[in-house]
């Protein structure tokens, strides 16, 4: 019965980003418990690949699908797509984003609008695509994945900051409108992880990697498989009763504020 709650076999689940970083480690974990993945993201060979790569150690079917999510047409076809090959949507993870580092009084309104488009607006749009299909099978599960960073800000990434702080109330307001279609909509805030984007984060921060160590309680950053957990729990059977929260994914990080 206990891992019943956990079980996603059968389900169809969309992750943006899916194709490397948090989002690969995301679609990896729900693909051991048991759904179909649909990754998304504009590499069309990296996207080619992690599908692959998720069908031959996990069994179950992942297709990958090439869509710029500043686009909303191209959404639209990416969910249209989806829904024909796989049949359903039960499960989408806004998690494709990007960063431009630096103070706000240097950040142009053309890169402030850019982070936008790419970790907000995509997300309000991916989800509005998917609801239909979601209502009609009578429910889903929404999470979107914003940052600890929401919580306390960064100097030297404002546009991300706020974006994030962003998905928080686009989570919270999409939560209260849909929970009568028993869709539970979450949000993820990740801490200090691993990836492509913190790499290029620490080669421009000089001291960077030695001060967040120096701040996480369990004293190491974080894997991309971190973040399988807390997906499957908040796309599973198990947190049918849990809409609007964020959670902090973040090794204790927050707990030290």
């Amino acid at each position: 019965m206990t891992m019943k709650l956990f079980d996603l076999t059968g389900k169809v689940a969309i992750v943006t980003g899916g194709n490397g970083g948090i989002g690969l480690g995301i679609a990896r974990g729900l693909a051991e418990a048991g759904a179909n993945i649909a990754v998304v993201g504009r590499n069309a060979e990296k996207s080619r690949s992690a599908a692959a790569q998720i069908r031959t150690d996990f069994g179950v079917q992942a297709v990958d699908v090439q869509v710029d999510v500043t686009q909303p047409d191209q959404i639209e076809r990416g969910a249209d797509e989806i829904l024909k090959a796989l049949g359903r949507i039960d499960i989408l993870f806004n998690n494709a984003g990007i960063n431009i580092r630096k103070p706000p009084h240097e950040m142009t309104l053309a890169e402030w609008n850019e982070v936008m488009s790419a970790n907000l607006t995509s997300a309000f749009v991916f989800a509005k695509a998917v609801y239909p299909a979601m209502k009609r099978q009578g429910g889903g599960k929404v999470i979107n994945i914003g940052s600890m960073t929401s919580i306390f800000g960064a100097s030297f990434a404002p546009a991300y900051t706020a974006s994030k702080g962003g998905i928080v109330a686009l989570t919270k307001s999409q939560a209260q409108a849909w929970a009568k279609d028993n869709i539970q909509v979450n949000a993820i805030l990740p801490g200090w992880f691993d990836t492509e984007l913190t790499i290029k984060g620490r080669e421009e921060i000089p001291g960077l990697h030695e001060r967040v160590l120096a701040r996480i309680p369990t004293g190491r950053w974080a894997k991309p498989a971190d973040m399988a957990g807390t997906a499957i729990w908040l796309a599973s059977p198990a947190s049918d009763y849990i809409t609007g929260i964020a959670v902090p994914v973040d090794g204790g990080y927050t707990s030290t504020l």
